[in-house]
C-alpha cells in the first residue's frame, strides 16, 4: 500500500509509539484518525501531524466500549469519506506478581488487574480492529490492520495479565489474516521489546540497566524504529499473517 493519501487510523495516539506512528505516517503523506484519551496531548500530536500538510482529526473513546467504537469508525468515514488501514495500539499496563509471600503474608494479582488490562489490550483491539474491517467490507476495498503485541508475548515475570493479552493479540491477527484475505484485507503484528518511550526512559537507571543486560543489541529501540517495522507491513503487499518481533534479539 502507498500510504500517500490514504487514511490510516491510529488508537493510543496521544503519546508512546502511537505518537511516533502518528509523525511517521503524516510525514508519508497518510491523513490520520487519531484515538486517544488524553485530549490535551491528543490535540499536541494532531496540531503536529497536520503540519505536514496532511488532514488530521482527534477523536477521543473508549476502545473498550462496542456502541462507542462502532460510532467511531462510522464517523470516521463520514469525516474523510473512506477508511484504508488501522494501526491498533491502544493498550496499558498493570503489573503485579501472580501471588506473592512476604513475612507470612500472601499477596494475589486482582481480578481488576487481570481484567482492565483485557479489556483495553484484547477486547479493544477485538473491537477496533472489527470495526475497521465493517468499514472496508461497506466500502468494497482492500486495506491493512495493523496489531500493536509485545515480546513479552512470550511471558514475562510480574506480567501475566499484559503477557496474555499480547499473546492473545497475536493469535488474533492470524485468526484475522486468514478470515479477512478473501477481502483484500491484509492483517500483520509488530511485537517490540523495549522502546525510548516516555515509560521506559522514565524508570530509575539501575532498572535501565537491569533491562538493558537483556538485550544483545545493549541498547533500547528508537521508537522510529518500531513504527518503521509497522510501515513495512503497510507497504508490503505480500505480508499476513505474520508478527515482527523488533527486539534487539532478546529472543534470540
Amino acid at each position: 500500500m502507498e500510504l500517500k493519501d490514504k487514511v490510516i487510523v491510529i488508537t493510543g495516539a496521544s503519546g508512546g509509539l502511537g505518537k511516533t506512528f502518528a509523525q511517521d505516517f503524516a510525514a508519508q503523506g497518510a491523513h490520520l484518525a487519531l484515538l486517544g484519551r488524553n485530549a490535551e496531548k491528543l490535540s499536541n500530536v494532531r496540531d503536529q501531524c497536520a503540519a505536514c500538510g496532511i488532514k488530521s482529526e482527534m477523536y477521543t473513546a473508549d476502545v473498550t466500549q462496542e456502541s462507542e467504537v462502532e460510532e467511531l469508525f462510522a464517523q470516521i468515514v463520514r469525516d474523510f469519506g473512506t477508511v484504508d488501514g488501522l494501526v491498533n495500539n491502544a493498550g496499558i499496563i498493570r503489573d503485579s506478581l501472580l501471588v506473592k509471600k512476604k513475612n507470612d503474608k500472601i499477596s494475589k494479582m486482582s481480578i481488576a488487574q487481570w481484567q482492565h488490562v483485557m479489556d483495553v489490550n484484547l477486547t479493544g483491539m477485538f473491537l477496533c480492529g472489527r470495526e475497521a474491517a465493517v468499514q472496508l467490507l461497506k466500502l468494497e476495498k482492500p486495506g491493512v490492520i495493523v496489531n500493536i503485541s509485545s515480546i513479552t508475548r512470550a511471558g514475562n515475570m510480574g506480567q501475566t495479565n499484559y503477557s496474555a493479552s499480547k499473546a492473545g493479540v497475536v493469535a488474533m491477527t492470524v485468526a484475522w489474516a486468514k478470515e479477512l484475505s478473501r477481502y483484500g484485507i491484509r492483517v500483520g503484528a509488530v511485537a517490540p521489546g523495549y522502546a525510548k518511550t516516555e515509560m521506559i526512559m522514565g524508570i530509575r537507571p539501575e532498572v535501565q540497566e537491569k533491562l538493558l543486560s537483556t538485550i544483545p543489541l545493549r541498547r533500547f529501540a528508537e521508537t522510529e524504529e518500531i513504527s518503521h517495522s509497522v510501515r513495512y507491513i503497510f507497504e508490503n503487499d505480500f505480508f499476513t499473517g505474520r508478527v515482527m518481533e523488533v527486539d534487539g534479539g532478546m529472543r534470540i
